[in-house]
Order: structure tokens, then C-alpha cells, then sequence
């Protein structure tokens, strides 16, 4: 067995195990010639990929966007960007979650590659939104966990209708994403150069991945999916602005 958890062993130590444990798996199926993911290895990295976005310190390709050394901003306004950006993670969180859900029922090899791409790349926007709670001495929300299997489950339903419904699913995501992101640009405040360039960079990232979706063939979502999305949202982003 690569790894053991035992019950005095800490979260971090069980997961960084869970990952090494994962990867040499993939090695193992890589040397030995097989199919690189069977349906184990993906449930595998479905559950990888929640434990590293919910519990894990997350790690950027890119440098976060913004000044190095943002000026401290007043108390109240202080807690109100967090609370922002708190919401800008959880969203984060739950594309992790839905993007690995729809990789799951996903057809095509090109739609699943496609799909973990868009999840890649969203990993820098969680890392980003991670940075910036840390400066405001604040903290992520504490229903990740909950975000993200709730989204596995959403993202996972939508693929079973096939790939140009899931590639619609996800352009339409995208969309509602970046009328979000244009929101929170509206309220922050004017000074607030780093929280600003992050969602900036974040809304340019979410345009080109809906382009990309729409590309590859994904089909509009009739009524009434695109309204009930917006109310799931609502519901997420009122919770965990809190919480």
C-alpha cells in the first residue's frame, strides 16, 4: 500500500498521502501500458481534486494579478471585499466541483481533456481569490466541502445528456460567471486595485472558457435550466458571503 491513514495521523498529512497515493497509480497504469484513466482512477481524482480545493494550500501557474503590496483598507470596507471574495472562492470551488462532475460522464476524451483544462485553469483563480482572503485576514468559506460534492453531482447529471449538452452546461456557467464577476467590479471599491485586477483576470479567463465551450459544439440550455442555475448561484454566493 503506498500510504496508511491511521486515525492520529493530521488532515494535511491524509491528504498529501491521498495525492501521492493517486499519482502513483497513474504512473503505474502510464509504465504498465493500459488506458491512462480507468472509472477508479477518475472517482479517484474527482475525490483528489475535492480534498486539494477544500482542505490544501492551492498553488498558482500564474502570479496574482494586482499590485505586490496592497494598501490596507478600512475595517468595514475590509469585510465587505472578503465577503466578496469569500463568494469569488466558493464560486471557484463549485466549478472545480462541476467540471470534474461532467469530466465523469463525459463521452468524448476530447470533451473530459477539455473539461480538466477549464478545471486547471480555474485552479488559479482559486489560488488568487486564496491570496487575497489571506491579506484581508480573512478566511475561505467554511462550506467548500459542501460546494464542491453538491457541484460533482449537479456537473456529473448534466453529462449524462450528452457531451453538447454538458458543453452548453458549461458555456452557460461561464456566462453567468461573468455577469457575477462584472457585479462584484461594481462594488468594490475604487481603490481596491488588487481585488479588482484579480476579478479582472478572473472574467477574462471565465469569457474565453464559455467561447471555447460554444466552439467545441456545446448546445443552449432550454428554459427553465438557465433560471434555475441563477437560483442555485444565488443561493451559494448569499450563503457564503457569510460563511
Amino acid at each position: 500500500m503506498p500510504w496508511q491513514c491511521k486515525a492520529d495521523r493530521p488532515l494535511t498529512q491524509v491528504i498529501v498521502a491521498i495525492g501521492e497515493a493517486s499519482d502513483a497509480r497513474l504512473y503505474n497504469v502510464r509504465r504498465m501500458g493500459r488506458p491512462l484513466l480507468t472509472p477508479l482512477d477518475r472517482l479517484l481524482e474527482v475525490a483528489d481534486a475535492g480534498l486539494r480545493a477544500s482542505f490544501a494550500r492551492p498553488e498558482s501557474r500564474r502570479p496574482t494579478p494586482g499590485p505586490a503590496r496592497p494598501p490596507p483598507l478600512e475595517n468595514g470596507m475590509r469585510r465587505h471585499v472578503a465577503g466578496l471574495m469569500r463568494v469569488n472562492h466558493a464560486g471557484e470551488i463549485a466549478a472545480q466541483g462541476l467540471y470534474y462532475g461532467q469530466a465523469l460522464t463525459a463521452r468524448a476524451a476530447t470533451t473530459r481533456e477539455a473539461l480538466r483544462r477549464a478545471a486547471d485553469e480555474e485552479g488559479d483563480h482559486l489560488a488568487w481569490c486564496r491570496d487575497r482572503l489571506d491579506e484581508l485576514k480573512s478566511r475561505p468559506s467554511l462550506l467548500d466541502p459542501l460546494w464542491f460534492a453538491g457541484s460533482v453531482a449537479i456537473g456529473a447529471m448534466a453529462g449524462l445528456f450528452g457531451d453538447r449538452a454538458s458543453l452548453g452546461f458549461m458555456a452557460e456557467t461561464e456566462n453567468q460567471v461573468e455577469g457575477h464577476l462584472a457585479g462584484h467590479l461594481e462594488k468594490l471599491p475604487p481603490e481596491d486595485a488588487r481585488s479588482r485586477a484579480i476579478i479582472g483576470q478572473m472574467q477574462a479567463d471565465e469569457a474565453g472558457h464559455g467561447r471555447a465551450a460554444r466552439d467545441a459544439g456545446g448546445q443552449p440550455l432550454p428554459e427553465p435550466v438557465p433560471s434555475l442555475m441563477r437560483l442555485t448561484a444565488r443561493f451559494m454566493t448569499g450563503t457564503a458571503y457569510w460563511i
